[in-house]
């Protein structure tokens, strides 16, 4: 039995939680779109394994990873009998779309709309996704996705694309300001409007002090499973 990896990578660009897919250039499904993945080498544990793809296809380090669940389906690979553990990562698209791989022929796409994977890469992503939206409940996890100041308007737009969910303008401002979280700042951002939107930041000791705060923005989070 061979042993892979598989990295469910997610970005977003201030308005769409996106994904990043490559183009197989293999057979079989030769042309068709997949998550990037590799062999485990003998050297390598599992985790450096994912490491290693990921650098590969944008070359980063040190980028937010954890590991999701192991898929072991006897016939999940017609050519080999193959296990496959999947990591989700996190990359802010607008400071490091530029260092992506060209070699992979590698492709954001809107995680609302993106095209049929090979193999049982599409159930990978939505337990990924389900795996973020109950991380996201109680850790700032979504904060790896964003720059390190940003609107109001931004991040409602992340949560809204997590959650599937709309949401009201003023009603999100208020949830999120109330927990005491987020730290405003002088500039504004005047790219969308005239009257432009004030750049927060994250508390971080605050959040590790009262992360529980979050649940406040969640919509519904009795609802939420790993």
């Amino acid at each position: 039995m061979l042993v892979a990896v598989d990295c469910i990578i997610f970005g977003f660009d201030g308005k769409e939680l996106k994904i990043l897919l490559v183009q197989r250039h293999l057979e079989p499904e030769l042309g068709k779109w997949s998550l990037m993945g590799g062999f485990v080498q003998p050297e390598e544990n599992l985790k450096q394994a994912a490491a290693r793809v990921l650098t590969l296809l944008t070359g980063l380090t040190n980028v937010y990873m954890e590991e999701l669940l192991s898929f072991s389906e006897p016939n999940r690979d017609p050519v080999e009998r193959t296990l496959s553990v999947a990591y989700f990562a996190f990359i802010d698209i607008n400071k490091y779309e530029q260092q992506l791989s060209t070699e992979y022929h590698a492709e954001w796409f809107p995680l609302a709309n993106f095209p049929k994977l090979i193999f049982d890469h599409n159930i990978m992503v939505q337990k990924a996704k389900a795996r973020v939206q109950y991380k996201a409940a109680f850790h700032p996890i979504l904060f790896e996705l964003l720059p390190a100041k940003f609107t109001l308007p931004q991040l409602q737009s992340l949560y809204q694309g997590v959650y599937d969910v709309t949401m009201d303008k003023g009603n999100f401002s208020r949830k999120v300001l109330s927990t005491g979280l987020l730290v405003k700042q002088a500039e504004k951002d005047k790219a969308s409007s005239k009257k432009g939107a004030y750049y927060y930041k994250l508390d971080k000791r605050k959040y590790n002090a009262n992360f529980h705060a979050v649940l406040n923005i969640i919509p519904n989070p009795d609802t939420l499973y790993i």
